[in-house]
């Protein structure tokens, strides 16, 4: 059934207004600057003046925004002056997906995003309509169930909880999540403030009286034992706050023919995937998590991603036994590291060749100038050992009807592919791999980009090929 053409909610312009407040602040204070002389009359005319001519445009581009479903597609009109067109057939959609911003949730509002595959960007956004709305659109738009009033919502299908993180889990999650971005801007910060104040350290040892020497013997040691404890507060404060923000109430649900995700603490956002857009599942354990008996899981969809590769977290931070009920419900066998073989034993030459060759040349040629650079060839073993790893961590086989792929030395993946879901194989051989016997197998898959596809390295060339007809019979 066709429908008329609809406005967002008006709800909008305000969230606009507030959104886009943040950043009139610093014009604001230089216009209140420039005015003051002026008295506050005027100053106070001209703010006002200001504030009147934004809402009015930010009411006109509401108004000039509406969204039609008509004759199996979505079409969307947008624009003041120059007025822009666009229709999404039905069966270009990818997913549709939710989320509600902090500032949204009082006005009960939310975010449909309209994907079409590629991963990269959304197709269109319709910010903002009523959670109610959101969900008829959601249906409507995946063919689910047929157009129906814009205040009646769909009735919802029955639905299992496949996983679900307790804030405890979050907060362990987060304790693994550390990062020295917020430890670089405290320190740039705390010199800024420093500068401010007038901040000298002369100042502060002429005043306790010790000699120069004896106070920088006293405070270097001392500073450096400080710094350590704070960026590592700083990096562990940080990561649990992103993760708690990000990940906070996550659940995943299976809907019939689909899962569902919940997440978000200040952004709530709900991404539903359906099992037959699922591409690959890519299993994840890190360098210390891993160790301790975590990993994360995520799909690869053709829409709703969460990274350029088209993958969506559906376990971020779960046991084996839970990485399988997942994976069992997506359809997906559990994983098995026992069928695998490890790739040839060329992977161990090229890999210690790439990765320590060129640093053991500049090594023997400096030596020649700076002899006490020779200790420097103590690590040669380094790249071996690690080239030993990679190779013994670097398996494939083809199980059942999937591809099974598994890589990583501190960290590890391990990709899952269904056979029927490879679009392109293909052999590849570098200049050092002739030498060696060796070849690439490359697998690719819907959306699968850069390191995200499951490709099999360094096997001998009649492995690749024989892999590869198998891969594509």
């Amino acid at each position: 059934m066709n429908e008329g053409p609809r406005r967002l909610h008006p709800g909008t312009i305000v969230l606009r207004i507030v959104t886009k407040a943040p950043q009139q602040v610093a014009g604001l204070i230089a216009l209140a600057a420039a005015t003051s002389r002026s008295g506050i009359a005027v100053m106070l005319g001209i703010v006002t003046a200001l504030v009147i001519g934004a809402g009015l445009f930010t009411w006109i581009r509401w108004r000039s925004f509406t969204y039609t479903i008509a004759d199996g597609a979505l079409t969307i009109a947008d624009g003041v002056l120059h007025r822009k067109r666009r229709s999404i057939p039905f069966e270009r959609i990818q997913d549709v997906s939710i989320d509600q911003k902090l500032l949204a949730r009082p006005f009960g509002l939310a975010r449909v995003r309209i994907e079409t595959g590629g991963g990269e960007a959304d197709e269109a956004t319709l910010d903002s309509v009523t959670l109610s709305e959101a969900a008829r659109l959601r249906a409507v738009l995946r063919g689910a169930v047929p157009s129906v009033a814009v205040d009646a919502a769909p009735e919802a299908p029955a639905h299992d909880i496949v996983f679900a993180m307790s804030p405890r889990r979050v907060l362990m999650m987060g304790m693994f999540g550390f990062s020295l971005v917020w430890v670089g801007l405290l320190f740039a910060g705390l010199n800024q403030v420093g500068d401010v104040i007038g901040w000298n350290w002369v100042d502060v040892r002429d005043w306790a009286g010790v000699a120069r020497q004896e106070a920088m013997a006293l405070a270097t040691p001392l500073f450096a034992a400080m710094a350590a404890v704070v960026a590592v507060l700083v990096g562990a404060i940080s990561g649990v706050l992103r993760t708690m923000l990000v990940e906070y109430g996550f659940r995943l649900e299976r809907e019939g023919d689909r899962l569902r995700r919940v997440r978000g603490l200040a952004t709530r956002t709900e991404v539903v995937v359906s099992l037959r857009r699922i591409q690959l599942a890519l299993i994840e354990r890190g360098m210390v998590s891993g160790r301790l008996g975590w990993s994360g899981l995520r799909l690869q969809t053709l829409g709703g991603s969460d990274d350029a590769c088209g993958r969506q977290s559906v376990a971020p931070f779960a046991r084996e036994d839970e990485v399988a009920r997942v994976l069992a419900a997506a359809g997906y066998a559990p994983f098995d590291p026992l069928p695998l073989r490890p790739v040839a034993f060329g992977h161990v030459l090229r890999t210690a060749m790439v990765r320590g060759g060129v640093p053991l040349i500049v090594v023997i040629v400096t030596t020649f100038f700076l002899p006490l650079t020779g200790l420097a060839l103590l690590l040669v073993p380094i790249p071996v050992a690690l080239a030993l790893l990679a190779r013994r961590r670097h398996r494939y086989a083809i199980v059942g009807d999937t591809l099974q792929v598994m890589r990583g030395v501190l960290s590890k993946r391990v990709w899952i592919v269904p056979l029927a879901r490879i679009q392109a194989v293909s052999v590849r051989r570098s200049v050092l791999q002739r030498l060696l016997g060796l070849a690439t197998v490359h697998v690719d898959t819907a959306g699968a980009k850069g390191l995200g596809r499951p490709n099999v390295v360094d096997v001998a060339i009649e492995d690749a090929e024989r892999l590869a007809a198998t891969l594509l019979r």
